[in-house]
């Protein structure tokens, strides 16, 4: 047990400016240390677990002599009972470093998550839609809540207003939430269930999406009016209108046209291959070309050392909204996606071609894992036959009533 000092009161303690250590009394091991700038704070010199440890109390005068002495007496009460003061301040100290280190709100949460995947995001598009959906419809209910603290109440404050009004979007949102908030959990910031997960969850709260949502398919031109579509749009003029026009021959997204690259093309085999990266599927794709499509890849300019097939200004890819653009000048109330339609209305009402074809030629992913796991060509020299088909119907105008007709029996 250290020796008793003689027990200094406020005046003669404001005194002590001579460097070193000076005890103060009123509790064993108290001291106030000078040190040789001038500078003075309080220590308690104590033996916890068989060595002497100096446990710093504050300094001087911020923290007074009584403040001072109540500290110590704590401290020493905590080493009676066994505790080692100065190694559970150290611990509190790492606890609040750490629970600081995981305060993220659910705003910032996004931002990690979608930095964390950015090399997933098909293209910067999709990424932005990410940010843009739960910006506008997250950010002001939750976005500043610690994400540990979001739970259902807030989830549902979120999807409510829009679930009956904007389904689609709602059920996006919802599934972002649950990524968002699942991330943050594998991450730390957050514990317990997902509150906006849906299979026995939110499924019991929320309506169906597929009872309340109002499906809404692209505009599209109609299979009976597409060769005079087609005859107007090779009047016009310019990269974007060509490759519209070789979308509608290929039946290909408007992405993978707008994309596509002269060594992706063999013209000597009449095809187009399509690296997986670019698919939605993230599978290469096939695309037998017809003779209308080989014409006019033949008839485009090429230019020194580009390999964009349809080279926009600076020899860029074309923006998303360059076919789009070509239709609102022809005035046609349809999208350039609307045209995957009209092959597809066209092949199951005015020919014989079986489904499966058509939905190999559209790229569409194959539903069932069993018929996936057995399919193993893609028919593509049946496909190119029927994209001959399509080609010479684009360039043929319809009577009404008229089917096309097709040697293949069914």
């Amino acid at each position: 047990m250290p020796k008793k000092a003689v027990e200094l009161g406020p005046l003669q303690v404001n005194r002590l400016v001579t460097p070193g250590r000076h005890a103060v009394g009123g509790v064993a091991g108290l001291h106030l240390i000078v040190s040789d700038s001038g500078a003075r704070s309080w220590v308690l010199r104590s033996l916890i677990a068989g060595k002497r440890r100096d446990m710093g109390l504050g300094g001087f005068p911020d923290v007074t002599l009584a403040q001072a002495r109540e500290r110590a007496r704590v401290a020493r009460e905590q080493i009676h009972g066994g505790t080692d003061p100065i190694q559970a301040r150290t611990e509190a100290r790492s606890a609040l470093v750490a629970s600081k280190a995981a305060a993220k709100t659910f705003n910032e949460c996004v931002t990690g998550l979608i930095e964390a995947r950015a090399s997933e995001w098909k293209n910067a598009k999709h990424k932005q839609q990410w940010q843009n959906s739960l910006d506008m419809h997250a950010g002001p209910v939750i976005g500043e809540l610690l994400v540990k603290d979001v739970g259902l109440a807030q989830v549902l404050k979120v999807l409510e207003p829009i679930w009956h009004t904007t389904t689609e979007t709602a059920t996006r949102v919802r599934g972002r939430i649950e990524n968002v908030l699942d991330w943050a959990t594998v991450r730390g910031y957050r514990t317990g269930d997902n509150p906006a997960r849906w299979k026995g969850h939110l499924d019991q709260l929320l309506a169906k999406p597929n009872k309340i949502a109002t499906v809404k398919h692209h505009e599209a031109v109609a299979v009976d009016d597409l060769a005079a579509f087609v005859a107007d749009l090779r009047r016009m003029d310019g990269t974007g209108a060509r490759a519209l026009e070789f979308a509608i021959f290929t039946a290909a997204r408007s992405g993978e046209v707008r994309g596509a690259l002269w060594s992706e093309i063999d013209t000597a085999a009449a095809l187009w291959i399509v690296p997986a990266e670019r698919m939605k599927a993230k599978r290469e794709h096939r695309v037998p070309l017809s003779k209308q499509a080989l014409a006019l890849l033949a008839a485009l300019p090429r230019i020194k050392d580009v390999d964009i097939v349809f080279p926009g200004s600076k020899n860029q890819i074309l923006s998303d909204m360059t076919l789009s653009a070509v239709m609102r000048r022809m005035e046609v109330d349809a999208v350039p996606h609307g045209f995957r339609s009209t092959f597809r209305d066209w092949a199951s009402e005015r020919t014989n071609f079986p489904r499966e074809l058509a939905e190999m030629a559209l790229a569409h992913t194959i539903e069932s894992k069993v018929e996936a796991a057995y399919r193993r060509g893609d028919l593509l020299a049946k496909r190119l036959k029927m994209m001959q088909t399509w080609a010479d119907f684009c360039e043929t105008p319809v009577k009404k009533g008229n089917v096309m007709p097709h040697a293949r029996k069914a």
